[in-house]
């Protein structure tokens, strides 16, 4: 039955659709696309899975520099215009992979993406936390549509690099040519993001305007201590699921798993994260403290461990169909709890302080689980790590309480 606030709630879902092309963007195809090329690229260039787990260290590394950076440039810029030109500087740095085969300009190239991902998704995350306030009783639903643009990114790498090295094949390094083809999706998303962008820098400006009219408005700084229990979930959530997203392609290679096989498992999970904003959306709109973030956790943990336990396809699949409907969920429960417990006016510093320990986690699991998987028990001892280093965070995040 249509009610008076539908034709409203139909355009915001619109605008929150073409602004989750930024989420494709930063993490779906930034981040994530390199787990795809991560088997490829090692047998070409012998790395060790240190090494290999070393890039995506460095990518997280970037994103904490953008993370710090980012509220600044927010400031100084607004935040839709952060989102544009990080979105085009993603662009360009994931092009660049493709020109080199060293080690070192290539952990440049993913430090530096990793810079412009977090450009993207803080600022992204904020316009999207300012598009639910338009419709509150809608806004988990519009926080998980964009946060669930990763899954488009995920999907599109997902079918796209497959083809690309296929086409490759015989050229030297045909590897590159996949980084070519994921920088030209992100340059087709970076030009429909202009469409949101415009529409809420508009906004930005009416609310800069009414600012600016209250100079001795300052707000108050974020309750730390009291939120200790959720950015210390959160922390170990960057510990944790970066190991999955880095190395599942490589193990399910390991267990003799088809490139076919691979493709629709990658694809479903991206798929699956795209069906997350509908999943969750209740459960975010409902919890007020760290209770989301503590159930989302324990699934993810779940799903991290299961390829670790048995290659039989069909659990494995399921592995793949339980992250993806849950991870980016993590993400939007964090944002959702500063919109729950924090004035307007700290929205984007209580998003900001989670995103730079997000960034944390993120720098130290990649190389420790690459670290774990050169010993003994390979690539499954290293995401059975994983999977306890994000029961503790849902142990932790399920002592947040509300904020008054």
């Amino acid at each position: 039955m249509s009610t008076p606030e539908t034709p409203r709630l139909r355009r915001l879902v619109l605008i929150a659709l073409a602004l989750s092309l930024g989420a494709a963007v930063s993490l779906g195809i930034t981040r994530f696309a390199y787990g795809l090329l991560l088997p490829v690229m090692r047998d070409d260039l012998a790395w060790s899975y240190t090494l290999a787990g070393g890039m995506n260290t460095a990518n997280a590394a970037g994103y904490l520099l953008g993370a710090l950076a980012t509220p600044w440039l927010m400031r100084r810029f607004g935040a839709a215009a952060v989102l544009l030109g990080g979105a085009l500087l993603a662009s360009l740095f994931m092009a660049a992979s493709g020109f080199f085969t060293a080690a070192n300009p290539l952990l440049l190239q993913r430090l530096l993406a990793g810079v412009a991902s977090a450009f993207v998704f803080v600022a992204g995350g904020l316009l999207a936390a300012r598009l639910g306030a338009r419709l509150p009783a809608h806004a988990g639903l519009l926080l998980g549509l964009y946060y669930g643009g990763t899954g488009w990114g995920i999907a599109v790498s997902a079918l796209g690099v497959p083809a690309l090295l296929q086409a490759a094949q015989g050229v030297p390094h045909g590897w590159t040519w996949a980084w070519w083809g994921l920088a030209l999706a992100c340059l087709v998303a970076t030009a429909v993001l202009v469409w949101p962008a415009r529409l809420l820098h508009k906004e930005e400006l009416s609310a800069q305007a009414s600012t600016a009219q209250k100079p001795d408005f300052m707000p108050d700084p974020l309750p730390w201590r009291r939120m200790l229990p959720a950015l210390a979930g959160y922390t170990l959530f960057g510990v944790g699921y970066i190991g999955y997203m880095t190395f599942v392609i490589a193990l399910l290679r390991e267990q003799g798993v088809g490139a076919g096989a691979i493709t629709l498992f990658y694809t479903l999970l991206g798929l699956a994260v795209v069906a997350s904003a509908r999943i969750w959306a209740g459960l975010l709109q409902r919890a007020q403290g760290g209770g989301a973030l503590a159930l989302l956790n324990a699934l993810l943990g779940v799903a991290t461990i299961l390829p670790a336990l048995t290659g039989a396809w069909p659990v494995v699949l399921a592995s793949g169909l339980l992250f993806g409907a849950v991870f980016l969920s993590v993400v939007a429960s964090t944002t959702a709890f500063v919109r729950h417990n924090l004035p307007q006016a700290q929205w984007a510093a209580g998003i900001s302080a989670f995103t730079i320990l997000f960034a944390f986690g993120q720098i130290v699991g990649p190389t420790v689980v690459g670290w774990v998987a050169d010993g003994p028990g390979g690539l499954a001892r290293g995401l059975v790590y994983s999977a306890a280093a994000l029961w503790l965070g849902a142990w932790l995040a399920w002592r947040q309480k509300p904020l008054a």
